[in-house]
């Protein structure tokens, strides 16, 4: 090999003292508890994240000491490298140790399998090749970053030029990654996610039904309601299902539902077919009437439409739109406003023709919706009082820390309770639930009733961009049900370790992270339960619900 390469070679494999102390911090703090089970390739990706930042902060510190003067030579230099090769390997060792200790911890908590020293060793593997790339990848930036500064230097003072050098190389990765990446990646993914709308499953005919979108008295195509527009259609019980469970003469619940369209259809338009197609339907009609907004691809919940319209013996609307294709993921960071413009523009469109109904004839009006469903649903109301005066009765499940009444309920909760667990104005009217019994806190529940369904290990309730700089009060305060007590708040990693558990929050079992199983039923039996309807008739909804899982 020519003397030239390698010396670059040499180079490319020198690592700063300080930049290496900082990856080995990075890496051992990757290792510690979040909310959620961690697959191998996830707890890769934060540990090599988490190593690589480890790695710039640490050369940035040591560039600011070796600019005071203090630069290690000799005997001292070759000391301070065994000392950390002897402590970072055996730091290494009890940190994956402690990790796995922690992980099948988190495992035990929401009741999946214990893994053992492959899932280690398979995590490392992967860690180490996703560093690579990634510190090659800083190296090319800050390369392209010194070209510049070079070039400007023979124009501008060096200072100034490398300065303006380095921002070229980051707007230049930026504009790379980002915009011509990104882009490409997005894009790809947009045309994959409107195919899956589009698509056709062979054992989902076309409903017959009177009271369904796509029915004989509808006014929707069945190819324009799109793929989870289908299947919450043909998931709708019969009069003969709801029957079985009540024992009584039942309907056949109406469902209605706008389909976004391949061109995205203005949510405006969308309302107004929303409130037409339930005229046709005959939704208005109904004891109740539950306006449904849905996640970013379209997915109503139906273990908690199912629950209304099996306890009213299917004397029940269930109205939603789709605002879009995308999973609520992708939704949220491309346009996070629709899904609330979405839940405002069709509450507002249903209730201003719920008005002009005879007070004798108007429906019991609820609102719902999961995850980025409740986010938009509750978008239509400015409080609480807002609420309790134009519904009678709402259940949000699985709220996003980006809900805006929700974060101001839980803000402004009664002193001493949890953040995880939250009581306000002592439950007159907003409840908090992780658990069925949570909905007797603190007392006796009168008037309109509006809930919200959330668990303690949920990511996508307690994940946010603060969680970065700032410990949030329930790291504060005692662990949550189903949270490991050795979870602790640490600047940018703990954002980034719940960042990563979103993806796995619908993968545990019912009852833990996002998964909320039969849950619902729970919640309608007491936030708007029919006459004479007791806690035996839950526990058999919650069965009948159980045993019957809905197609997704």
């Amino acid at each position: 090999m020519p003397p030239a390469r390698r010396g670059f070679v040499r180079r490319q494999l020198r690592a700063p003292y300080a930049a290496v102390v900082g990856a080995l911090v990075g890496f051992w703090l990757s290792l510690t508890p979040s909310l959620m089970p961690r697959a191998a390739g996830a707890q890769a990706l934060i540990s090599a994240v988490c190593a690589c930042a480890g790695y710039g902060l640490g050369a940035l510190v040591g560039w600011l000491v070796r600019r005071c003067g203090v630069r290690p030579v000799g005997r001292a230099r070759r000391a301070a490298w065994w000392v950390l090769a002897v402590v970072g390997g055996i730091g290494c060792i009890v940190a994956l140790w402690l990790g796995l200790r922690w992980e099948n911890e988190v495992r035990r908590l929401v009741g999946v399998d214990r893994v053992g020293l492959l899932h280690v060793l398979v995590s490392v593997a992967l860690t180490a090749v996703l560093a690579v790339v990634l510190l090659l990848v800083a190296r090319a930036v800050k390369a392209v970053g010194r070209v510049a500064g070079r070039l400007i230097a023979t124009v501008m003072p060096a200072v100034a030029a490398t300065l303006l050098g380095g921002l070229i190389a980051a707007v230049a990765a930026y504009v790379l990654v980002v915009d011509v990446g990104g882009g490409r990646l997005v894009g790809a993914l947009d045309a994959t996610f409107r195919t899956l709308n589009d698509e056709f499953r062979t054992d989902l005919p076309k409903p017959t039904s009177p009271d369904v979108s796509a029915g004989p008295r509808s006014g929707q195509s069945w190819n324009e309601l799109g793929r989870q527009g289908r299947l919450f259609v043909v998931n709708t019980p019969t009069a003969e299902q709801v029957s079985a469970f009540t024992g009584e003469p039942s309907l056949h619940p109406v469902r209605a539902y706008i389909g976004a369209g391949a061109d995205g259809v203005d949510l405006e338009a969308e309302a107004r077919r929303a409130v037409t197609e339930l005229e046709a339907l005959g939704g208005f009609d109904r004891a109740v009437l539950n306006v449904a907004t849905g996640t970013g691809r379209g997915w109503v919940n139906e273990n908690q439409a199912q629950a209304l319209e099996y306890m009213w013996g299917g004397d029940t609307a269930t109205v939603s739109m789709q605002y879009s294709y995308l999973p609520s993921w992708m939704s949220f960071l491309l346009d996070g406003d629709r899904a609330q413009d979405a839940g405002r523009t069709l509450f507002d469109a249903v209730y201003a023709h719920w008005q002009g109904l005879q007070p004798a004839h108007r429906p019991l009006l609820v609102v719902s919706g999961e995850s980025l469903g409740s986010f938009g649903g509750e978008a239509a109301f400015s409080d609480a009082h807002d609420l309790a005066t134009r519904t009678s009765g709402a259940l949000f499940v699985g709220p996003t820390a980006n809900n805006v009444l929700w974060s101001r309920f839980t803000s402004h909760r009664d002193p001493g309770t949890p953040q995880v667990l939250p009581v306000l104005d002592r439950g007159a009217t907003v409840r908090f639930a992780d658990v069925p019994a949570d909905w007797e806190r603190p007392g006796p529940w009168t008037g309109v009733r509006i809930g919200y369904l959330q668990h303690a290990n949920d990511p996508i309730t307690w994940w946010s961009w603060e969680l970065a700089v700032r410990r949030p009060d329930w790291l504060e305060e005692p662990p949550g049900r189903g949270v490991s007590p050795h979870l602790h708040w640490i600047p940018g990693v703990t954002m980034l370790q719940l960042g990563v558990d979103q993806f796995a929050a619908n993968s545990v079992p019912d009852g833990e992270g996002h998964e909320f199983g039969q849950s619902p039923a729970y919640a309608w039996a007491k936030i708007l339960p029919p006459a004479r309807w007791t806690d035996a008739d839950t526990a058999a909804l919650a069965e009948l619900l159980r045993s019957n899982p809905a197609p997704r």
